[in-house]
């Protein structure tokens, strides 16, 4: 009797093949949909939405949201209010970010579906010549398609020798199903992701301790953006050692948590104790076990290579997202290469990405909202830079807010006032990024942007009073 496993379904013929259904693989398969290309969306777990939706961006913010209102609730008399015996509920916290993920999965689901794109559930392999094998419980089908779209993500990187375990040594996915605070948490790496669990986990009530090999925290960002959330970090009670060396060998599990033995920045050896250990140093692209040896597609240490429009080496093939080469894994970058890889099959004009105007955002306290070069990026570029800031302690918005550390800061050239870069750290700062990204996309200047009016009062106003500070302008500095 044959298994199924061996069953050979016969094959289908589409417009466009999507693997993946992230941020970018469910838009580009909705915008497929739109543009009334015959679309399948391959998805091998048992829900759409990808790493983001479900162990990434979409349930991080929401833990990062009950920290902040869990802020107020600590500190109510700086409110002139009396809130007495609060207490955190973490089980029902946890609760309420998986009905956020559940209900934003089903959404996933209706939009595709609205457009009339087929899902099918299974792990897709490449065949070369635009087929795509799909295997499930129910076996083997054979697609074929005119455009296959690579959007298969990543997973979290891990140290040699570690493997996640869900209770002593946590990625990205594991600790987010912790139903209570450890005691003390350590974590290796300071981007986005370490930083914002850090802030998290120290609000929760957990003793945070970060190790980062590099000179500084947050590594991408400005200078002067690592300088300040480090010393915010500081003042709330969160550890952060740079420039520090993780003995792989000497991790360990204890009879209740890990220890290990770290080489710090001033050259000293110190053993660390914890409950559990967060490795956040990064991802990995998902590019193995897809079939890429059938194929012509390139790769550069995992990562496809891609033209301006998203096409790889293979005829017909696309890749987007974390598994691209030279964009950063973000997932509004996956969306946007997205619509760029349908436009392009669907012959509308697209404009490809300008890796400059792509923003960065980081949800820790204070917040961190970027784009375009830093400062030092700017001068070893041979710009002649002309940098305005502007502090929040000015701006009357964060007093409301109780919210003053952090700045704006504008990186723009001297000659010509191009915006070359704001970097921004202070309350939403990953909202207030939005008007320098639009800024920069229209082309806008510096003297421009000075002559754009600022609603009062706002956060916002603190861009429009860095722009001013540029040329020594700003009216509350």
């Amino acid at each position: 009797m044959t298994g199924l496993a061996d069953v050979k379904l016969s094959a289908m013929s589409y417009d466009v093949i999507v693997i993946g259904s992230g941020p970018g693989g469910y838009s580009a398969a909705i915008r497929a949909g739109q543009y009334g290309l015959k679309t399948a969306l391959i998805e091998k777990d048992p829900k759409l939405g990808g790493t983001c939706l479900h162990v990434g961006c979409i349930p991080t913010k929401a833990l990062l949201h009950t920290a902040e209102v869990w802020e107020n609730f600590k500190h109510p008399e700086a409110q002139g209010l009396h809130c007495d015996n609060a207490t955190l509920d973490l089980p029902l916290v946890m609760k309420r970010k998986d009905g956020i993920v559940s209900k934003h999965a089903s959404g996933v689901e209706f939009l595709v579906k609205r457009q009339k794109v087929e899902i099918i559930k299974g792990f897709a392999t490449l065949k070369g010549r635009g087929q795509v094998e799909v295997s499930s419980a129910e076996g083997t089908r054979t697609l074929e398609a005119k455009n296959i779209i690579l959007a298969t993500g990543s997973e979290a990187r891990m140290l040699p020798g570690m493997t996640p375990d869900a209770q002593f040594i946590l990625s990205n996915v594991e600790i987010l199903k912790l139903q209570t605070a450890p005691k003390k948490l350590l974590i290796i790496g300071s981007g986005a992701v370490g930083s914002e669990f850090g802030c998290i986990f120290k609000s929760f009530g957990s003793e945070v301790v970060i190790f980062e090999m590099l000179p500084r925290v947050v590594p991408v960002e400005d200078e002067e953006v690592s300088k300040q959330l480090e010393r915010s970090f500081k003042k709330q009670g969160i550890r952060c050692e740079t420039n520090a060396q993780v003995d792989l060998g000497s991790v360990e599990r204890t009879g209740s948590g890990i220890r290990m033995n770290v080489k710090l920045g001033n050259g000293k050896t110190e053993t660390f104790e914890g409950d559990c250990l967060l490795v956040a140093i990064g991802r990995q692209p998902n590019t193995d076990r897809i079939g890429l040896e059938n194929t012509k597609v390139e790769l550069d240490r995992g990562f496809v290579k891609v033209n301006g429009f998203q096409q790889a080496a293979e005829p017909g093939v696309y890749a987007i997202g974390d598994i691209v080469a030279g964009t950063p894994q973000l997932a509004h970058v996956a969306t946007m290469e997205g619509m760029i890889a349908v436009g392009h099959i669907a012959g509308k004009p697209v404009t490809p990405i300008n890796k400059r105007q792509i923003p960065g955002a980081t949800y820790t306290d204070p917040g961190i909202g970027s784009v375009g070069l830093t400062e030092k990026q700017a001068r070893e570029a041979g710009y002649e830079v002309k940098i305005g800031k502007f502090p929040f302690a000015g701006n009357s918005k964060a007093s409301i807010l109780g919210n003053h550390d952090g700045f704006v800061k504008i990186v723009s050239d001297a000659q010509y006032g191009e915006i070359l870069g704001v970097h921004i750290i202070g309350p939403h700062a990953y909202e207030l990024i939005a008007e320098a990204v639009t800024a920069m996309s229209a082309e806008a200047t510096v003297d421009s942007m000075i002559a754009t009016i600022h609603a009062h009062p706002t956060l916002y106003e603190a861009v429009g009073e860095a722009f001013n500070s540029v040329y020594g302008l700003a009216i509350n500095a």
